[in-house]
């Protein structure tokens, strides 16, 4: 290898980083390619963690050929446990996703995984849902050697955990969550909604158990707390620390929301989108973004105006006192001031710099510990007029806005154009010493935001960190004609309009004596066309690269064996990633003959059905959290708390009066909730 070519493979060795967005269906995912993001996930018809956020194939190929344009990507959900009864339309529905050209699956049954390998119904990138309850090195090993190139992290992880998976599985594919709503449970390992409602959260029907009120009881009948909301997490949010995991290991940054509406989806996109351009701009020679072109948005985003219920990095950086919200589960919104003085029943002004609109909605905690909310009617300075006086509020209240109407309202017309950078070179090409009659064409697209002197090696298209798609040659009808005058400017202004498509161009570089010829406009029209053809074609070209890299031969090479590299039976005690597999063999979600086929072929000598197919008798495990009441109540002696006075076990009683005795299993940092019959 020559110095030149170990040049050029210096420079391809950068990573990509991912922008991962929610589509609550068609509208969503194109506000979020247009907003920034380099992938998006979307519920499949059916079958989708979401079960409220099922799409039409029709719009997912859609969806797929928009996102397509900018090498952008599209992951479906099929993450939910499958009946048996279900099997054969869910096969059938994953054949025609990998028809109309879905980049990523996301799987959580290995029933499902299993026949879809027998039957080669997939040729692209498998992902490991969330719902796998990948928390441990083991786990994302074992899952690695199934076929899965991703599997979406536990959000619990930690950055040491997260490097330290990483470092044992540097070739598997690490998505991590980084914003939006916290599940109190472990995903997959929850099974409170299916006990309490018939709802299952393995199903894609979660009733949020963890959103309701509580009481915390002792085993001596003492009330520790009333009626709050103890397993309530605030909302998720690593803007800060997106460069921390990146460097840890993770690639993805996975924006959760898949039934939030599209101005969360704008706004949201937006400023991650901005903070991952930083990282990239920070650290040229390490990372770039994942797809092409670069969004500009006409509004400043702010992640306090949108949905929220407060934010907390939970255990990025090991256990934190701040995760929980025991007040409320409903969204706070940005902290506005404080109620300064009431006009008997009609108004009040509010100490503050915020200024209002007509609309905004407005909430406090009364004395009872309760959100109440309210909307403007009026806004005079600091004046307001609500709608209707709000019955408890007192003066010295803090406020909160969990509805800016004057964000909502610029959120709601378009907000981001995104457009595709293209850097041309034209040259001279001769052929021998004929006259010149052709032109050599070199484009490339930026892969990220453009660093004017930040090459890192000799070279047009590495000055920009720009992608190369191809060289080019035109040929003109007949040899050109020297000019009177040169002309650069022209040839520069006319390839520079790119009308009404996806591409915008940075700049044209001419060589040679190129300038000193007359190119006449009505060529150069149809060279920008053919120009533009040809990047297009390009740029789709890649994107079926891609798509290729995941089909794996040997993967499909027959059916139910153990033909994945490897792939291989595995012991009792391999398959017990937490020593709650090994009590509560539920856990491992079996719902369908293929599923149990595949446990038993992989090693498993006892399986039983999952807790939505037969539920266990007597008391069972429905929830393993990270989350500790007993710590958040300041009562962990191991960490600095207080003493508790109370005896144990303690209980949560919902208000009907069931109740779920807690375990606080120290060794293992977690608490786990049990049904008590």
């Amino acid at each position: 290898m020559n110095d030149i070519e170990a040049k050029k493979k210096k420079e391809i060795h950068l990573t990509e980083l991912e922008l991962l967005a929610p589509a609550k269906n068609l509208e969503c995912g194109i506000a979020a390619i247009d907003h920034g993001a380099d992938a998006v996930y979307i519920g499949a018809p059916r079958f989708g963690a979401r079960a409220a956020a099922a799409n039409s194939l029709e719009d997912i190929k859609k969806l797929c050929d928009y996102a397509h344009q900018f090498r952008a990507k599209v992951h479906v959900t099929v993450n939910t446990i499958i009946y048996e009864n279900e099997m054969e339309d869910t096969l059938k529905m994953i054949a025609e996703l990998d028809r109309i050209g879905v980049d990523a699956l996301l799987l959580q049954d290995m029933g499902v995984l299993w026949d879809v390998r027998a039957n080669q119904l997939w040729h692209r990138e498998l992902h490991s849902s969330t719902q796998c309850d990948a928390r441990s090195a083991d786990k994302v090993a074992w899952l690695s050697t199934l076929g899965f190139d991703r599997v979406v992290l536990a959000r619990e992880l930690s950055l040491d955990e997260i490097r330290e998976i990483h470092k044992k599985n540097p070739s598997t594919q690490l998505e991590v969550f980084v914003h939006g709503a916290l599940c109190v449970s472990y995903s997959g390992v929850c099974y409170a909604s299916e006990k309490c409602f018939g709802r299952s959260a393995n199903r894609g029907e979660c009733a949020q158990f963890c959103r309701m009120k509580f009481n915390l009881i002792d085993s001596n009948e003492n009330e520790i707390e009333h009626e709050r909301h103890l397993l309530s997490l605030k909302d998720l949010c690593q803007i800060d620390h997106l460069q921390e995991l990146a460097d840890a290991g993770a690639t993805s940054f996975k924006i959760e929301g898949r039934l939030k509406d599209v101005n969360y989806v704008k706004n949201v996109v937006a400023a991650y989108s901005r903070k991952v351009d930083e990282i990239v701009a920070a650290n040229p020679d390490k990372y770039c973004r994942a797809s092409f072109g670069r969004a500009i948005h006409t509004f400043q985003p702010n992640l306090k105006k949108t949905f929220n219920r407060g934010f907390t990095n939970y255990f990025l950086n090991g256990r934190q006192p701040d995760i929980a919200s025991f007040d409320t589960p409903k969204a706070m919104g940005e902290y506005v001031g404080k109620v300064k003085e009431i006009r008997g029943n009609v108004s009040f002004n509010v100490a503050t710099v915020a200024s209002f609109a007509n609309g905004d909605g407005l909430c406090f905690i009364n004395d009872e510990k309760e959100l109440e909310g309210f909307r403007v009617n009026r806004v005079e300075g600091n004046r307001l007029y609500p709608l209707r006086m709000p019955e408890h509020l007192r003066p010295g209240m803090a406020l909160y806005r969990n509805n800016d109407q004057a964000f909502e309202n610029i959120l709601s017309k378009k907000t981001a154009n995104r457009k595709i950078p293209l850097y041309i070179k034209i040259a001279p090409y001769y052929r021998g010493s004929m006259p010149l009659q052709d032109i050599s064409v070199q484009v490339g697209v930026s892969v990220n935001v453009p660093q004017l002197g930040s090459m890192t090696t000799e070279g047009f298209l590495e000055k920009h960190k720009a992608y190369k798609i191809d060289e080019y040659v035109f040929e003109f009808d007949a040899p050109l004609e020297l000019a009177k005058r040169p002309q650069g400017d022209n040839i520069r202004k006319q390839l520079s309009k790119m009308g009404n498509t996806v591409f915008e161009c940075d700049e044209v570089v001419l060589e040679g004596d190129i300038e000193n010829y007359f190119i006449p406009n009505s060529f150069l029209s149809d060279f920008r066309r053919d120009l533009i053809a040809a990047v297009t074609e390009g740029i789709q070209n890649i994107v079926d690269k891609s798509l290729e890299k995941g089909f794996m031969d040997e993967l499909f090479s027959s059916p139910y064996r153990l033909d994945q590299v490897g792939e291989h039976e595995l012991s009792p005690e391999e398959f017990v990633w937490q020593p709650a597999y090994g009590k509560w063999p539920y856990l491992y979600n079996i719902a369908n003959r293929s599923a149990e086929h595949f446990y038993k072929t992989h090693g498993m000598k006892h399986t039983e059905s999952a807790f939505e197919v037969e539920q266990p008798k007597g008391e069972s495990l429905i929830m393993q959290c990270r989350h500790c009441i007993r710590y958040s109540l300041g009562y962990c002696v191991k960490r600095g708390g207080k003493k508790p006075q109370w005896k144990e076990p303690l209980f949560l009683e919902l208000g009907d009066g069931r109740r779920f005795r807690l375990e606080f299993n120290c060794a293992e940092c977690q608490m786990n909730v049990y049904s008590t019959k």
